[in-house]
């Protein structure tokens, strides 16, 4: 029942570090997409993470070209406040790679323009924010998809 958690060029490391507890307690696999916007050593990040971060099921790639590279045959769902369908109509299955963009500005317009029927999003109910915390967002459809997968 495994999903894999993917975060395409990270930006704070607070973040990514609670995100990694999160896929350790979800049984998810890691995903951390370089660029980063800070260093794998930073305290911040393994603060956030506590000492469970050396159990954390993790992969890291070079740049966005190799991650798809290695994965072209995967199924994917694609988070964005681009998104057309929300998030609770993920065809949720084993081993689905749910893919999230940086803090800043989400995923790229390569990204959105190459996989328009796989993005989801998470509806907003305020004009007052643009998004959502990304370890709130991935908290969310991650655990949607291990309800959908029980």
């Amino acid at each position: 029942m495994p999903l894999n958690i993917v975060l395409i060029e990270p930006e704070i490391p607070n973040n990514t570090g609670n995100i990694g507890r999160l896929a350790l307690a979800s049984g998810a696999h890691l995903h951390l997409v370089k660029p980063f916007g800070f260093e794998i050593t930073d305290a911040r990040l393994k603060r956030a993470g506590l000492d469970y971060w050396p159990h954390v099921n993790i992969t890291n790639y070079e740049n966005v070209a190799d991650f798809f590279k290695q994965h072209q045959d995967k199924k994917m769902v694609f988070l964005s406040s681009h998104g057309k369908k929300d998030y609770w109509n993920i065809p949720f299955e084993d081993n689905l790679f749910l893919i999230f963009g940086k803090e800043s500005v989400g995923l790229s317009k390569d990204i959105l323009a190459n996989y328009p029927e796989h993005l989801y999003k998470i509806p907003l109910f305020s004009d007052h924010i643009r998004s959502l915390n990304l370890a709130n967002a991935v908290a969310i459809v991650t655990y949607e998809g291990i309800k959908a997968l029980k």
